[in-house]
Parts: structure tokens; C-alpha cells; sequence
């Protein structure tokens, strides 16, 4: 399909869509979709079509900034679905630059939450005025008066001008496809919602007849094309084949020819034979674009002023896997494939600083765990082996003081509950800010804190509230050091040879600690197989078997009753190792080992690594 004329900037808006994680965003986007019209009457569509790429699909959560566009009457609506999650952040704060309003979506019971908090400050520093919608309306325990009232406080907080704190209000079920504008109002479908963007969302500013000029804001890599700009086209009208100058960080100008040019209608990326102002397009055509750099006609040259982007807060190595089941279950395993395709990712995701000058190892930066987990997830589902050490703290000297990454910490937990908790982060070198508990027992803690504290605590908080508590944390400001924090408290059972675990062994080990391993399964010496349940190391073996002899028959042995292993996720398990442990990830296992392997190989000259 192809879009031929370039629409007048006063029928364009364009609106984000930002929220806490696991507020209903992106259901929410599914029926506005959904009652455009934009998908055949047989149709199938799937639960949270916007959500394509399959770790979002199974995590729940949105990864990628994912673009749409929607008609409703003669207005062309672009939507652009955020991500909720603070480690994702990056997608974020590029994204807001394509647009003039967001959508704030808040849970009516549970009010604002800290990732709400961080993507509206950085709208209202971009001067944007959200719309809130207070979201999952029709839940049984939802209040939307108090959450009105604490959004507005939020707002209050975060410095909001007069114009920003007079907000637009509507009522939504993202689930059953309704909204109002008042509670009393009946409860049909998504028109009022529609009808108020086109009412309150200013439309992009901009001139048809001026020179082309954009900004890239976002990038995207195909293997034939290249890298692909995507922005906002902020004057003018650009067709395919036009000959245009991108203007890199430094001012110097390059001309290029544009191969390509796509839009979107719904769910499709559509081919346009030219696009003018205020449409969200993306260009092919332009080798070495970064995000930041201006494109503009050769005829006038422009010099936009940059796009910053936040710094990654936690590093990790990446490393070859030396140990002996390497090969065993992935193809990609040498320091070349892993090379290459770190390479390929620094190209395309430029929220991620990847530093592949080292010898041995690369090193890969980025915003938190889950940020982390992502990217090494992808490439355990494409082949690749390979180990990953523990994440440590990026530190940066300001004023000549050392400084580290802190986070502000949401916690809800039943009332029993929360002295350890308040106990353990102190501990770990928090300070409480705020502590109050509702008339449904539910304390509500807010705690400011070195990353590096949270570090290992969130398997810790589960065990410690039986699973009834919620953590949520978001990067808020580079503070000083705050010294050494105690790490986890338990040290490793380790496997001290190599074989299938028995049953036999496995059931004498549960005393001395929690498995990770089931009988059959392979391990060899020096790799993690359980939880001490003291604070030292202990090595074991977990593949010894039991010795019949004559004098003793087998029926009266007692039964073996074990305790079901363990199981780590690529985050719990970058959550749990210590300095001194590594994980070895493969396309089938998650396996842990301690670091020793490699250094005693060299020490005994073994040629096993």
C-alpha cells in the first residue's frame, strides 16, 4: 500500500501514549485501534497487537516505542506506545520529541506509581500538556477521586505550569472500550477519548512551502537498507529520490539520496511516495546516521542542537564461554560471532553503549537488569553461547567526588512485613522518605538508595514478604558514594566434579542448603548448584551414588522425597550471582559458575578452557 499526498499539518496530531508499566496502556491503544477502523471486519487481532516483538509478548510488558496511525473522520491521528518501564527510559525521552501532547494513563486504584513519575517530568520539560486518563475505571476497587487528586499532586511536584496543571480529564476501561468525560456520562465507546485529542492536542507547527527539515530521533537497522532515520518532519515536503544533506553533531553537512520513504497505517509500515509536515516517517537512504543529526534540503542548511541522551548506569562483560560443555547447545560461539552481532546491535540501538575494543571480553552498558536481560535473551534465541559477569555500577566523578547511580524505590507490602524490609535497605545504605499504611493494612514505602543496594535484594524481598510484596525502582540522579554495601548474605553449594546429579546426592544436599539442579542433569566442577544456607561456600558432591551391597535391601530403604529445584531467569540470575560468579548462557541453559574456573586453569596449565 501506498500513501500518496502529504496531509495539512492542521489535520495531524500526534500524541504519545506514556504510563506506569501495567497500567493498561497498551489494551488501551488495542481499542482505540480496534474502533478506527483500521483492520478488516475478519480481521484477527490479536490480545496487545501493539506489543509484536515475542519478549513483550511474554513478559507483558512494552520494550520498543512502536508507532501507529489511526483516521478518525478527516484528522490523521499518530500514536506512538511508550514503554512503562524505567529501564527502557531511553525510547522514552527520543520519543517525546515527535510529538505535541501524551496520554497519561493512570490506574484508577492504584493512583501514580514512580515510573509514572518519571516519564510525565520529562513531558512537562518538553512544555507538552497531557491528557490524563484515569484508566481501568470499571475495576471494583478503583478511585478515581483519590487518584485525580494524587495525579494532581504529582503534577504540583514536578513543577507543572498553570497551563499544564489544567489538564483535560477522561474516564477509560482500555479492557471494555469505553470513555467518558464524566463518571455519570454512559459508557459506550472510545469516541469522547478520539473527539478530545482532536480537541485539545495542538496540531504540529510547521509550513508546507518552507525547505525539508527533520531531526532524527529514533533509528531502526534493515540488513538491505541500512540504518533508517525516523522523526518528525518539522518543515517542508520530502519525496522519494530527492537528493538531501544530513548535518552531523559537529555541524558538517553530507548529501544523500532518499531511497525510501514509510509511514504507518495501523499496524503496517506503508510505503509513501512523499510525506510533508507533521507526519512521523522514516527514511532510507542515509549511511552513518546517528540520532540528533538534522536532515535538511541542500539548499538551506540547518544545524538542529542535539539530542541528549541519558547515560547507562550498569555495565557487564561479555566473554567467551571456556567452559566444558561449550558447543553443546549453541552454534555462535566464538569471540567473532559474538563480536559481530554486538556490532550489529550497536548500530540499531543506540540506547545500549557497547565497547568492543577490548581483546577478551565486550563490554556492554546500559540502564538497569532488565535492559541487560533483553538484549542477551535475543541472543540466546538466536544461537548464541557465551558468559556474562556480574553488573557493576558506571561511577563518575563530580566536583572531584565520587559518584554513583541512586534510585528512587517504590515498595507496597502487608504492614507484618515491612520492618524488614525497612530493616534490610537500610542496611543496604537506603534512606526513607515516606512510610504510611491505608485501612487495608498495605504499607506504602518510599526509599532512596544506591542502585548497587538493590542489587540482589529483589529474590531476597520476595522470600522476605512471601510474595505478597511490590518493587518498583526508577534511576532518579546521580549521589555520592555511599561505601560498601553487604552483598547477598548466603554463600554457593558448589559442584566439585563432573557427572549427573543423583537423586541420592540431591536429597542428602537439601539440608545444607536450596537446589538448583534435578536428578539427571548434568554438572561439572566448579559450576553453582545451590544456595548454602550458610554464609560461606562449601563444595559438594551432587553426583554421587548410592552403594548397594548385599547386606542391605533395597525395599527398606526410606523413600526420596526432594524439594523442587530453583530456577533462575536471565534476571534472578543477574540478580543473585556474587563478584566472584559468572553465568554461562546457551539457547538451552542458564548455568552458574564460579570465576575460579577460568583463573585455576590457567594456574594448572589445564587445556580444558
Amino acid at each position: 500500500m501506498t500513501v500518496q499526498t502529504p496531509f495539512s499539518p492542521e489535520k495531524i496530531r500526534n500524541i504519545a501514549i506514556i504510563a506506569h508499566i501495567d497500567h493498561g496502556k497498551t489494551t488501551l491503544l488495542d481499542q482505540l485501534l480496534k474502533q478506527s477502523s483500521v483492520f478488516r471486519d475478519n480481521e484477527k487481532i490479536p490480545e496487545r497487537v501493539m506489543d509484536s516483538y515475542d519478549q513483550e509478548q511474554e513478559r507483558g510488558i512494552t520494550i520498543f516505542a512502536k508507532h501507529t496511525s489511526v483516521f478518525y473522520g478527516d484528522y490523521k491521528i499518530n500514536m506512538i506506545d511508550t514503554p512503562g518501564h524505567a529501564d527502557f527510559s531511553g525510547e522514552v525521552e527520543r520519543v517525546l520529541g515527535l510529538v505535541n501532547s501524551v496520554l497519561l494513563v493512570v490506574d484508577a486504584q492504584e493512583g501514580p506509581m514512580p515510573q509514572t513519575r518519571f516519564v510525565l517530568s520529562q513531558a512537562l520539560k518538553m512544555g507538552l500538556r497531557p491528557v490524563v486518563v484515569l484508566n481501568k475505571i470499571d475495576r471494583p476497587h478503583a478511585n478515581p477521586d483519590r487518584a485525580l487528586n494524587l495525579t494532581f499532586d504529582l503534577f504540583v511536584e514536578l513543577g507543572a505550569t498553570d497551563a499544564q496543571l489544567d489538564f483535560p480529564i477522561m474516564y477509560a476501561s482500555g479492557l471494555a472500550g469505553f470513555a467518558m468525560k464524566h463518571l455519570d456520562d454512559p459508557r459506550v465507546d472510545l469516541k469522547p477519548l478520539f473527539q478530545l485529542i482532536i480537541d485539545v492536542v495542538p496540531h504540529p507547527p510547521g509550513n508546507l512551502e518552507l525547505p525539508f527539515l527533520m531531526q532524527a530521533t529514533t533509528l531502526t537497522y534493515d540488513s538491505y537498507l541500512g540504518r533508517q532515520a525516523c522523526g518528525r518532519i518539522l518543515e517542508g515536503v520530502i519525496r522519494k529520490g530527492d537528493v538531501i544533506a544530513r548535518v552531523d553533531k559537529n555541524g558538517h553537512p553530507t548529501e544523500h539520496k532518499i531511497v525510501k520513504i514509510e509511514g504507518h497505517l495501523g499496524l503496517k509500515k506503508v510505503e509513501m511516495e512523499e510525506a510533508g509536515v507533521g507526519d512521523i516517517i522514516s527514511l532510507s537512504g542515509i549511511t552513518e546516521i546517528t540520532i540528533g543529526d538534522t536532515v535538511c534540503a541542500p539548499s538551506h542548511i540547518v544545524h538542529l542542537p542535539p539530542i541528549h541522551l541519558a547515560d547507562p548506569t550498569l555495565t557487564i562483560e561479555v566473554t567467551v564461554n571456556n567452559g566444558p560443555f561449550v558447543g553443546k547447545d549453541g552454534k555462535n560461539v566464538t569471540m567473532n560471532k559474538i563480536r559481530d552481532r554486538l556490532s550489529q546491535e550497536k548500530k540499531a540501538n543506540i540506547s545500549l553503549k557497547i565497547d568492543l575494543d577490548k581483546d577478551e571480553a565486550v563490554e556492554v552498558s546500559g540502564r538497569g537488569e532488565l535492559h541487560l536481560a533483553v538484549l542477551i535473551e535475543a541472543m540466546r534465541r538466536e544461537n548464541y553461547e557465551f558468559v556474562i559477569s556480574k553488573p557493576r555500577v558506571i561511577l563518575k566523578e563530580i566536583d572531584g567526588k565520587r559518584q554513583e547511580p541512586m534510585e528512587n524505590v517504590h515498595i507496597e507490602v502487608p504492614q507484618e512485613y515491612s520492618g524488614t524490609v525497612i530493616e534490610e535497605l537500610s542496611r543496604r545504605k537506603g534512606e526513607m522518605r515516606f512510610l504510611e499504611t491505608n485501612e487495608h493494612g498495605i504499607a506504602t514505602i518510599q526509599f532512596f538508595m544506591p542502585t548497587r543496594g538493590l542489587m540482589g535484594y529483589r529474590s531476597e524481598f520476595l522470600t522476605s514478604t512471601r510474595g505478597l510484596g511490590i518493587l518498583t525502582s526508577v534511576f532518579e540522579s546521580y549521589g555520592d558514594w555511599k561505601g560498601e554495601i553487604p552483598g547477598r548474605k548466603k554463600g554457593a553449594l558448589i559442584s566439585g566434579n563432573q557427572g549427573k546429579t543423583t537423586g541420592y546426592a540431591a536429597f542428602a544436599l537439601q539440608e545444607r542448603g536450596s537446589l538448583f539442579m534435578s536428578p539427571g542433569e548434568e554438572v561439572y566442577e566448579g559450576m553453582v548448584i545451590g544456595e548454602h544456607s550458610r554464609d560461606n561456600d562449601m563444595i559438594v558432591n551432587i553426583t554421587k551414588e548410592k552403594q548397594l551391597t548385599n547386606m542391605r535391601a533395597s525395599g527398606s530403604d526410606e523413600n526420596i522425597i526432594l524439594v523442587p529445584p530453583r530456577r533462575f531467569t536471565l534476571e534472578t540470575a543477574i540478580d543473585f550471582i556474587n563478584e566472584d560468579e559468572v553465568i554461562e548462557v546457551t539457547p538451552k541453559s542458564i548455568r552458574l559458575r564460579k570465576r575460579f574456573l577460568k583463573e585455576q586453569d590457567r594456574k594448572r596449565g589445564d587445556k580444558r578452557s
